[in-house]
């Protein structure tokens, strides 16, 4: 199957809309983040590189393909691998999205391990194949790097052992995740949010004692 303008016309509203929604919660600040939405089973549409994700609009949002080419003259973002390589790991991935939230960031430079573990959280249940708290899930947590590329396979290594996988960190950086549609990625990350909210009170709570 192959995409058409319509549905490229569709995903520009759907990043649009969402981008909108995580600016108001203050998860995009300046220009960060990134988000992306599949098209057919080569290509993607994906947020312009530098632009305010709060003010998009269908000219911010481009095609690349799922080694990361862009389609058209524009400057994709620098991090479009890292939505592209989860497209072509998981053909049921749709919609990718990256934020630079303050708790995510928090969090991964807290956070002594390289991964954050989360049990017995009801919450836990926003997760796509997750049906009770009697769960515990592990965000692995990866160095900031400049080196895309290699920051790419690394999480592709990663996700190929096996280990279920909602999302990562990115030390001093932010968080990403992904679902089968745009709506599944963000019921993911505002779980992700709450949970991070969560464990960085429970952090300052501890600590006060």
């Amino acid at each position: 199957m192959v995409y058409s303008q319509f549905d490229f016309d569709q995903a520009c509203q759907s990043i649009i809309s969402t981008a909108n929604y995580l600016y108001s919660q203050g998860w995009t600040p300046a220009t960060s983040s990134n988000f992306s939405q599949k098209l057919d089973n080569n290509y993607c549409a994906i947020t312009v590189s530098g632009k305010d994700k709060g003010r998009l609009i269908a000219d911010d949002i481009m095609i690349v393909d799922f080694e990361g080419k862009p389609q058209t003259n524009q400057k994709p973002s620098a991090e479009t691998l890292l939505h592209t390589n989860l497209y072509g790991w998981n053909d049921t991935i749709g919609a990718v999205l990256h934020t630079h939230s303050l708790n995510t960031t928090l969090i991964s430079l807290l956070t002594n391990n390289n991964f954050l573990q989360l049990e017995g959280y009801e919450l836990l249940k926003a997760f796509s194949g997750i049906s009770t708290h009697e769960n515990a899930i592990a965000f692995p947590i990866f160095e900031n790097t400049q080196d895309i590329g290699n920051l790419a396979q690394e999480v592709i290594n990663y996700l190929n052992t096996g280990v279920p996988c909602w999302g990562y960190l990115i030390k001093g950086h932010g968080v990403y995740t992904w679902g089968k549609d745009m709506a599944s990625a963000l019921r993911h990350l505002e779980a992700i949010e709450y949970l991070m909210k969560c464990e960085l009170e429970i952090m300052r709570i501890k600590g006060g004692k």
